[in-house]
């Protein structure tokens, strides 16, 4: 309950806020998002979407890649690189005359200690590096500066340099301030409880402000090595309602709305003041069903469930102009992707599936469901169809917590679930949809495919060896063939590819919606 009052006084103080007219300034970029997701600005720590938007428009990292094609690759931090011929060590030439914030320039040391520092906090997202071989007891030897300008870093095998680089874009390898960090210190902490809320960055925003379930503000870095950004602040205001966010942008008290439903991006569609603008994410749309189900592990039955799913009606309804309909675990436009779609509602072959798998006059079964939109109406659809085969599925709607909870320790039948890649390459989701070294209940590793209590040594073995391909057209070919098993037998349900859809003013230009929740950016945002 006092939960439940906090949420309403926050949705309040939200709508209070709102001013009744007021133009955002020429020089700034005004706009409204759902931020309640920040918990840390850490960028050892961060792992959530906000965050990550905010620390990749807020600092280096030693390569980037283009949002339109992430195949290619560029110098960040790092001017160049060089890989040795068997593959296992990298060395990074450092960009000369770039500067932190505080004034302090950035060397390979910085680039060494903020790496050395993820990995020793280990926090969540500290595997991203750790899946290299490093350890808290090592990482001084394999990640170091020879000099003011060379970063070294030696990986325990000789991977793909892609599924290296990539990872090397990812929030985690944020280049914070060494000797701005290190003042900040405390009991040995490495500065990890001053940089939860504080900022030690170089990119081509600085932190301002952050008020928690509020505002996060931005504000220029004049002296960014890229090019000052035009616009002097960003401000991003905490408003939960997408019918607020419609109001507040057709008035034009903000530039960018960035969470409207179906219902609003139907109507600003039709205002000559505002454009929508689209970008595909990486994130998939997924129900997880637990083969520890009597019934669900039954592959007769996983195959007839694919075939109770209405991919278009949903696509053309709850989830219009939100989300593309896709069917295997790596999103279009990643190295390997599948594309192909073979399922479709077919109520006769499901009823012939179940028949086949002895359960002619269908069963019951549980989907354990966050109760926001459009999950909860994508999740009475899918109760709807299945029901349409004898499939009685009884909706327990939750809150985040509550049904992530139950999936973490599989006690779900069925989760609807969405999954957003943690850097570009394949790896990413082969690794949680496609691999599960050990099945057992106490496993360390605990990707999705244990989740949903899958065994599968052969496919984890597949996954194994991709990551140790190092021509990208076999590798390609390596994820082809595992999609295409894990799409037939898997007890995954893909349904849907993320399509994020920003309601921009006319007259604001710029913004870059990217495949991943940290490559949105606004350093080139104008206002004509």
């Amino acid at each position: 309950m006092r939960k439940l009052f906090a949420c309403v006084v926050a949705a309040l103080v939200a709508v209070a806020a709102v001013p009744t007219s007021a133009k955002t300034p020429r020089d700034a970029l005004v706009m409204a998002f759902t931020i309640d997701d920040i918990i840390t600005l850490d960028p050892a720590e961060i792992f959530e979407f906000t965050a990550a938007e905010y620390a990749g428009n807020t600092y280096d990292r030693l390569i980037g890649y283009d949002p339109d094609d992430v195949s290619k690759i560029f110098g960040g931090a790092a001017e160049s690189w060089t890989i040795s011929d068997d593959g296992k060590t990298f060395t990074f030439k450092m960009r000369p005359g770039i500067k932190f914030v505080s004034g302090n320039p950035m060397t390979a040391e910085d680039a060494a200690f903020s790496l050395q520092r993820a990995i020793i906090l280990d926090k969540s997202p500290a595997f991203i590096l750790t899946q290299f071989g490093f350890t808290a007891d090592n990482v001084a030897d394999k990640i170091k500066a020879v000099d003011d300008m060379t970063l070294v870093i030696e990986t325990d095998q000789a991977y793909a340099p892609t599924f290296v680089l990539y990872c090397l874009t990812a929030t985690i390898a944020s280049i914070v301030d060494k000797k701005e960090v290190m003042a900040h210190a405390e009991d040995g902490d490495m500065g990890y409880a001053w940089l939860k809320t504080n900022y030690a960055g170089s990119g081509p925003f600085k932190l301002r402000q952050w008020k928690a379930n509020e505002s996060l503000t931005l504000d220029r870095n004049d002296g960014y090595w890229g090019g000052a950004p035009a616009m002097k602040r960003v401000i991003i205001r905490h408003i939960v309602e997408p019918a607020t966010q419609q109001l507040l942008l057709e008035k034009g008290d903000i530039d960018i709305a960035r969470n409207l439903g179906p219902d609003q991006l139907g109507t600003v569609r039709k205002n000559p003041d505002i454009v929508l603008q689209d970008g595909v994410k990486g994130a998939v749309y997924y129900l997880g069903l637990n083969q520890k189900n009597q019934y669900l592990s039954n592959p007769k039955v996983r195959q007839a469930l694919k075939y109770l799913v209405d991919y278009r009606g949903m696509e053309s309804t709850v989830v219009k102009d939100l989300m593309k309909i896709h069917q295997a675990f790596l999103p279009k436009g990643f190295l390997g992707a599948l594309e192909a779609t073979p399922f479709t509602l077919d109520v006769n072959k499901a009823k012939q599936l179940l028949a086949e798998a002895g359960y002619p006059d269908g069963f019951k079964v549980t989907m354990d469901t966050r109760n926001i939109s459009p999950i909860l109406e994508m999740a009475q659809s899918i109760q709807a169809t299945f029901a349409q085969a004898g499939v009685e599925l009884e909706i327990i709607p939750g809150d985040g917590g509550q049904t992530l909870g139950k999936y973490r320790a599989r006690n779900h039948d069925i989760y609807i679930g969405r999954w957003g890649p943690d850097y570009q390459d394949p790896h990413t989701n082969a690794d949680t949809f496609a691999r599960n070294p050990d099945n057992s209940d106490d496993a360390k590793s605990k990707p999705l495919a244990w989740r949903n209590a899958w065994d599968i040594p052969e496919m984890t073995k597949m996954a194994d060896a991709a990551i140790l391909e190092r021509d990208p057209v076999k590798r390609a070919e390596m994820y082809l063939e595992i999609q295409k098993n894990h799409q037939a037998t898997s007890p995954f349900v893909i349904m849907f590819q993320q399509t994020e859809v920003a309601g921009v003013r006319a007259d604001t230009k710029g913004f870059i919606i990217g495949p991943s929740f940290d490559s949105n950016f606004y350093s080139k945002v104008t206002k004509e």
